[in-house]
């Protein structure tokens, strides 16, 4: 799927931050439940318990003096009037759960069979200032002074309970629950959030400490294509890590010992091709016909040619020279002069305003295989300079008949040449293109192809400015 992160860091976050972060909100959830669950019974039993005992007081007493502790008793959140009719029979319990719990918890209190009246509201009891109760004053019989200057919370859920006294008469309770215990517990989420974000850090390092050596090793894998001596991986860390680093470490040695091998085969073979190349060359000097003399001597050209363009290739530029500042302007510029002493026509467009780090000799070569191509077979070669903030980018156009949109790839095939190049005129190996793409990716760049819009072939050779 696309919306996956690609990376194995990626993949691994997700997934650790998923599931914790579904664990916590399924803990939250019981949080929330069990609490819930607590304060129904503490929110009920409380005012339940005063509401009993203030029951059997009011049972005890003769009218007159039940006004007057009412008077006393009327302490907000809990008032008591002694002259509101009582509510439908049919209305007993209403409220849900929590009205249940506290009609529940006050029989048991009373411990009699009277009957009990709770009815839940949303809003503050008509007696209460707000929207309500606007005039803010109790009941006859309620407190007066501080008492009586008591607020109920707005957002709190009121209850109506009325309970029977002895004689007949009806006592009636306005309490209500704040939403302070409704709210919720901003404590115990910041508590989860905390915990949630310590346990996503602690598996932000354990995963970026578990993926970091697959990285190094993927640019090591990386590096390795440019630089066949890049120094050994560390094999220090976990077993498998330190397997796989000494593993690479072998393949390592074994493709330097290979290249080295080679080389030295490929250096005894040049040297030793060149003492029959100057025997045949003296005896073409002594033949007397001059024209057989001069293709004689022209095919020994072109095969000492060939033989060495072939084993520079075959070498792999493995014999890496030393990297410094280059000045490119001072090295296109010096190319210009020597093709145009050879009567060649090569244009400098564009300007480079700092050096490049690398291989003088090897870059040199590289351009000068572009501009020959384009000299051989366009007529004259353009090379344009564009300098970017991360990348060099040398471009080099002729005014040929350009190739194939299906040849391009194929032409820096190594000995791979088109067929309209196979004369005397041209001449080449098939070996100049697959050189100055080997130098270019030896760079950490590379060479493009393409048919310009106006005619003509254009090679583009990239170069990264910043190279680890």
């Amino acid at each position: 799927m696309r919306l996956l992160p690609q990376s194995l860091f990626g993949r691994l976050m997700l997934v650790l931050a998923s599931g914790l972060i579904v664990a916590q909100l399924l803990s939250a959830a019981i949080n929330l439940v069990e609490r819930d669950s607590v304060l129904i019974r503490t929110s009920g039993m409380q005012p339940a318990q005063r509401i009993a005992d203030i029951v059997r007081l009011l049972d005890s007493l003769s009218p007159a003096e039940r006004v007057r502790i009412v008077g006393i008793l009327n302490v907000p959140p809990l008032v008591v009037s002694l002259d509101r009719a009582p509510a439908a029979e049919d209305s007993e319990s209403t409220g849900g759960a929590h009205a249940a719990m506290i009609s529940a918890v006050l029989r048991t209190a009373l411990g009699d069979d009277r009957p009990v009246r709770v009815t839940m509201t949303g809003t503050p009891p008509a007696w209460a200032p707000g929207p309500a109760g606007a005039s803010g004053r109790f009941p006859a019989g309620g407190p007066m002074g501080p008492a009586g200057m008591h607020r109920f919370s707005p957002n709190g859920v009121s209850f109506l309970i009325q309970v029977p006294l002895q004689d007949g008469s009806w006592a009636t309770f306005d309490t209500q629950v704040t939403q302070e215990s409704a709210n919720l517990p901003w404590r115990v989420l910041l508590t989860l959030a905390i915990l949630l974000a310590a346990v996503l850090l602690l598996s932000y390092v354990a995963v970026r400490w578990v993926t970091r050596p697959l990285h190094l090793l993927a640019s090591a894998a990386d590096e390795l294509g440019r630089d066949i001596n890049r120094p050994p991986l560390p094999e220090g860390g976990p077993v498998e890590v330190s397997r796989a680093a000494h593993a690479f470490n072998t393949m390592q040695t074994r493709l330097v010992r290979f290249i080295d091998e080679r080389t030295r085969l490929l250096t005894a073979m040049s040297h030793d091709l060149k003492t029959p190349l100057t025997r045949m060359r003296l005896r073409a000097e002594m033949l007397e016909d001059g024209n057989l003399r001069e293709r004689f001597e022209a095919d020994l050209v072109e095969m000492e040619s060939m033989v060495t363009q072939t084993l520079e290739f075959m070498r792999g530029l493995s014999n890496r020279e030393p990297e410094q500042n280059v000045d490119i302007m001072g090295l296109l510029e010096s190319l210009q002069a020597d093709n145009e002493a050879m009567g060649r026509i090569v244009t400098i467009d564009g300007r480079v305003s700092r050096p490049y780090f690398g291989a003088p000799q090897f870059l040199r070569r590289c351009i000068s295989n572009l501009v020959d191509n384009a000299v051989l077979y366009g007529k004259k070669a353009e090379i344009r300079v564009e300098e970017g903030p991360d990348q060099l980018t040398i471009r080099v156009r002729d005014h040929g008949r350009g190739i194939p949109d299906s040849e391009i790839e194929n032409v820096f095939e190594p000995f791979y040449r088109l067929e309209g190049s196979r004369s005397r005129e041209t001449g080449g190996t098939g070996l100049g293109l697959s050189i100055a793409r080997n130098i270019a990716q030896t760079h950490g760049g590379d060479v493009r192809l393409r048919n310009h819009e106006e005619g003509g072939l254009e090679a583009t050779l990239t170069l990264p400015l910043h190279r680890a």
